[in-house]
């Protein structure tokens, strides 16, 4: 066989699926899988049937969920094992863990062991979490954190555009329109007073319901907590009371301390003319800050202006300078002054010349 024959076998055996190597298909594969399980992930984070809480882990706010919760969801919600393709027909646990592997996902742990004192159990849902040592799906005692950002939505987007926006009105709110100002200022204070009020409401409620009956009932129970959505914030019904009931000898002892409180502040109130004096002078704060406006702050700066001018126009000159100024008065226009000034006292009436024959008897005696 000569030298060009061989040659053309070996051209004739390159490879025959279109000029593509082997070698690149599984790494290709493989993207595309990342790529199904990032978008099923994204549409498992968005969807709201999946109970989710927001948690602390080391120092990073994230968003996780449990997983005997996450079972469940899978089971209720099977069209989203289309998104996987041809992994559409793995078991929870399996899809679970190739998130885990993929880090789309991390085990975590609660921070906090141990029960609180008052407490009969660990909290359903903690709010510090740690990584886990064991990065494998667990139905019972697993909680499970998503590791990449949540898509920005429109409304999130439309807020960050109005956020500079806002914080320049803020900044403006001295050269508002009377009308406008008048507007802000009763808007938030009624805000400020609505808040104030929910605050106070609850207290109470949770004060009479502990010391009579030994419940621990709070309304708006999240109102004040830091890692919470605005759906939790503004949930009305408080949670179901977990703690131990209180000792009658704790309810007595605060019911007392709370009627000697409202007898303190009673006997310290202000009466009606500190209250008037009070009421006086936040009102004229608030007219200062309403009544204020740039015409009225040039005019001021205007008539200050004036001011020192005419300050430095009636100052002395000083050494040498040519301004000319008015000459000494003599002893003949002083007495002259005088003498007018007797004449006019003389026409009114009135003695001004003090009496010396008097002056005189009583230095005698």
């Amino acid at each position: 066989m000569t030298k060009s024959a061989t040659e053309k076998k070996r051209v004739r055996r390159t490879p025959q699926n279109g000029g593509r190597d082997l070698s690149e298909t599984p790494s290709k594969k493989g993207a595309q899988t990342k790529d199904v399980y990032q978008l099923f992930a994204e549409k498992v984070r968005d969807n709201k049937q999946l109970p989710s809480r927001w948690a602390i882990m080391q120092e990073t706010r994230v968003e996780y969920f449990r997983g005997k919760d996450f079972t469940g969801f899978m089971k209720n919600h099977p069209e989203l094992r289309e998104i996987l393709g041809a992994d559409r027909r793995l078991d929870v646990d399996e899809i679970v863990n190739t998130l885990l592997r993929k880090h789309l996902l991390v085990r975590c742990d609660r921070l906090v062991k141990t029960v609180r004192p008052g407490k009969k159990k660990l909290s359903s849902w903690p709010a510090h979490l740690e990584i886990h040592a064991e990065q494998e799906f667990s139905e019972n005692d697993g909680f499970f954190a998503w590791t990449f950002m949540k898509r920005r939505t429109l409304w999130q987007t439309i807020l960050s555009f109005l956020w500079p926006l806002l914080a320049l009105a803020i900044c403006l709110f001295p050269v508002y329109p009377y009308q406008c100002k008048i507007v802000v200022l009763y808007s938030c204070a009624g805000a400020l007073l609505f808040i104030v009020t929910i605050l106070i409401f609850r207290a109470a409620i949770f004060g009479l319901l502990w010391i009579l009956l030994g419940k621990r009932v709070w309304f708006f129970p999240n109102i004040n907590a830091e890692e919470t959505t605005f759906r939790e914030l503004v949930r009305f019904w408080p949670e179901k009371d977990e703690e131990e009931p209180p000792k009658w000898t704790s309810r007595v002892f605060y019911a007392l301390v709370a009627v000697a409180f409202i007898l303190l502040l009673r006997h310290h109130a202000p009466d009606e003319a500190a209250r008037a004096r009070y009421h006086k002078k936040v009102s004229n704060i608030i007219d200062d800050v309403l009544d204020w406006s740039p015409k009225l702050a040039l005019s001021g700066m205007m008539d200050a202006k004036t001011v020192v001018n005419a300050t430095e126009r009636s100052s002395p000159p000083a050494e040498g300078s040519t301004v000319f100024s008015p000459p000494p008065e003599t002893d003949s226009d002083i007495s002259a002054d005088a003498g007018r000034d007797g004449v006019m006292d003389s026409e009114d009436g009135v003695d001004d010349l003090p009496d010396h024959g008097q002056s005189r008897s009583s230095e005698e005696i």
